[in-house]
């Protein structure tokens, strides 16, 4: 299993990204982006704290906790990819406007073609080995071809066969956490994931990088004066990354080698999978804290 992963973990990483974005698709109209669209300032404070904002976040991680190596190169992927489909999932559980969250997610998602090569240049270029220049065309192309692509033919999918879109999704969705659970088998197999090497204190760092993301999406919608439906997206879309695509990129720019040891990639790994996994359980919290928040305001209505 740990040779066969080290061989195909690329193809790994993408089939469960393009999986994953299939099934989004699939539940995707262009309706459901119109009414947000008319009132632009919940969705453009969203775009921009994912934009501007978690990047700057990422940036004082890297120089107050002096981070090196594969650790800042997890956490340049981590704050330069856009949210990923699992938020929209949860900004549902947490009763939050899922079209907002839909269409966040959409515009991000188009914004990294060119943020995502910028973001990690600014801030991993100086931890990289001599002569290293991010792939800007490289990425740009298999962002392009491993979530846009995919995301219009789920889309098309929906258009044109209605009644078997929602199996469709579900599959797709099983079909992309089947990849994930292959990938963390399979680098864990192959000795790749180590816990004891990258350290309690590294994993306390992701998990404060983790909250802090969740505070300042909670303080930005505080003070735009956004209702708690829409403030519930928004948090979604900042606090849920999309890991898959940061698996993807990781792959990309680190690919494993049988019998090569890369420290590099494997920190960097192990820092993708353990924020993955926060995430999941930090949105829990949020979405029992944002259900209760509802149900408040509409009892007191």
């Amino acid at each position: 299993m740990g040779t066969f992963y080290i061989e195909y973990e690329y193809w790994l990483a993408a089939f469960q990204l393009v999986m994953a974005m299939l099934g989004m698709g699939a539940a995707l109209t262009p309706k459901d982006f119109r009414e947000v669209l008319i009132e632009p300032k919940a969705v453009s404070t969203g775009s921009l704290i994912q934009v501007l904002l978690v990047p700057v976040i990422g940036l004082l991680f890297i120089q107050v906790f002096g981070l090196a190596g594969g650790v800042a190169v997890g956490v340049a992927i981590i704050v330069s990819i856009p949210g990923g489909s699992s938020s929209n999932i949860f900004t549902h559980f947490a009763r939050g406007n899922i079209a907002l969250s839909i269409t966040i997610t959409a515009l991000t998602t188009l914004a990294c073609l060119i943020t995502v090569p910028l973001i990690l240049d600014a801030l991993i270029s100086g931890y990289m080995r001599d002569g290293f220049a991010v792939p800007r065309i490289a990425i740009m192309k298999e962002i392009a071809l491993t979530l846009l692509l995919p995301l219009t033919l789920g889309m098309a999918f929906l258009r044109y066969f209605p009644d078997w879109a929602e199996t469709f999704s579900t599959w797709c969705v099983r079909a992309s956490l089947f990849g994930l659970l292959v990938i963390v088998v399979g680098s864990s197999m192959s000795g790749r994931l180590d816990a004891e090497v990258f350290g309690q204190g590294n994993m306390l760092m992701l998990s404060l990088l983790l909250v802090t993301l969740v505070f300042l999406s909670w303080l930005v919608c505080r003070l735009m004066g956004l209702s708690t439906y829409d403030a519930a997206a928004i948090e979604m879309e900042v606090t849920v990354r999309n890991i898959n695509l940061g698996i993807m990129l990781k792959a990309s720019l680190f690919p494993a080698v049988a019998g090569v040891a890369d420290p590099v990639g494997d920190m960097a790994l192990f820092s993708l999978l353990f924020y993955g996994a926060v995430q999941m359980l930090i949105s829990g919290g949020m979405i029992a804290w944002s259900r209760l928040l509802r149900g408040t305001t509409a009892a007191a209505t």
